[in-house]
């Protein structure tokens, strides 16, 4: 048998446990010579882990036949109402793990049919990221805040904007480190902080060219996001602070993204 090519979706492959036996000696080699490959492998694995970590209560549950036919396309979608959105997406993303596993998830939470304005979607998608990764303890992020300036230039790059973390000490809130993220058809930053009790916001800024808007977003159970979509991008500051509270850290953060991207 003559070697093959390998390609990212043999990692989801491999992941899911669909890599073929007899290609697997080949793509480990493949994997161990390609660190960028590597490195996305170690990195679908840990968010494998954090979506099956997040959503343990609702794994082992069948999932409703309608919402199986909706996720594979089989089944016209019905606008869900901004109340229960959140937690559409989350029994949407058991349904996706239970029928095909996590890897592609966050890839396609845009894309499971829902009508959302842009606006919605970005709070969404802000909001789902959040719910994983403000309770993750080892992988909440991919670059810690140690290395600020190599997080800044490199989510800069990814996302296609000037990102300049910003500094919310005065609000008692301190940057842990930031990670890359997919978003509907493109990418996103997401910048993680966090108080002295140990409480969580999230900062989720991709590129986005919908009309100006801003506002927020969520139920009074769960985290809010307070966002805006302006000048070609869109932002969202997710938290579950009181509403108050998270609108003076929203002010401050977006006052200085928006010296950051124009300076």
């Amino acid at each position: 048998m003559s070697r093959r090519d390998f390609s990212e979706r043999d990692i989801h492959m491999a992941l899911d446990g669909e890599l073929p036996g007899d290609e697997r000696t080949a793509y480990e080699a493949w994997l161990e010579a390609n660190a960028e490959m590597k490195a996305k492998s170690a990195r679908y694995a840990a968010d494998r882990e954090a979506l099956r970590a997040a959503f343990n209560g609702v794994l082992d549950e069948p999932v409703p036949v309608r919402l199986s036919k909706v996720v594979l396309g089989e089944a016209p979608v019905v606008r869900v109402s901004p109340s229960r959105s959140r937690w559409w997406l989350a029994a949407a993303a058991a349904a996706i793990l239970a029928i095909g596993g996590a890897g592609g998830y966050l890839a396609g939470i845009g894309g499971l049919g829902l009508e959302n304005t842009a606006e919605d979607q970005l709070a969404e998608e802000a909001i789902a990221a959040h719910v994983i990764y403000a309770a993750e303890t080892r992988h909440a992020v991919e670059v810690p805040a140690s290395d600020k300036d190599h997080l800044q230039s490199w989510l800069s790059n990814q996302v296609g904007l000037k990102l300049v973390a910003p500094d919310l000490a005065a609000q008692g809130f301190q940057l842990v480190g930031g990670r890359l993220l997919p978003a509907g058809q493109g990418k996103a930053a997401m910048l993680l902080y966090e108080d002295v009790k140990g409480e969580r916001i999230s900062l989720f800024v991709t590129a986005e060219s919908a009309a100006k808007a801003k506002g927020t977003y969520g139920e009074d159970d769960g985290p809010e996001a307070v966002y805006w979509l302006d000048k070609g991008y869109g932002c969202a500051v997710v938290g579950s602070l009181p509403r108050e509270q998270l609108a003076a850290v929203a002010k401050s953060a977006y006052g200085q993204l928006l010296a950051g991207l124009q300076s």
